[in-house]
């Protein structure tokens, strides 16, 4: 018999040399996880030099509830006051999407390049020129 194990709803990986962290979001996203992922990435734009670049990868959500809101913009306010400089995402399915684009414009401030790619192999190419 095996067992399935549970994908987490958010996880990061920081490559310190390259200045940059990776992050994925998948599954059914509530304000619980949400919140646990803000309280992460505030500590993890600690190991970070200004000027750092995030890739978010939220293709693997299949839900995301209206009250991931307030964290959501948290994590945005987080990376644009710990000086991120570009981010590369790849955005979850249109009809799940609770307006990242939008949110970006606002809490971003047009301070952050921000690229958006359909695909891994997309992100990483983009990624690669680091």
């Amino acid at each position: 018999m095996s067992t399935l194990q549970k994908i987490p709803a958010f996880y990061t990986t920081i490559d310190t040399a390259r200045n940059l962290v990776r992050t994925r979001f998948s599954g059914k996203l509530t304000a619980v996880e949400m919140r646990a992922a803000a309280e992460e990435v505030e500590s993890i734009v600690q190991k970070l030099k200004p000027n750092f670049t995030l890739f978010g990868n939220f293709r693997a959500v299949t839900s995301m509830d209206l009250d991931c809101v307030p964290y959501l913009t948290e994590i945005m306010d987080i990376l644009r006051a710990h000086s991120m400089g570009m981010v590369v995402r790849i955005l979850p399915e249109p009809a799940i999407d609770i307006g990242i684009n939008l949110l970006s414009i606002v809490h971003y401030r047009g301070a952050i390049k921000t690229v958006t790619v359909e695909t891994l192999d997309e992100a990483e190419r983009v990624l690669a020129t680091l």
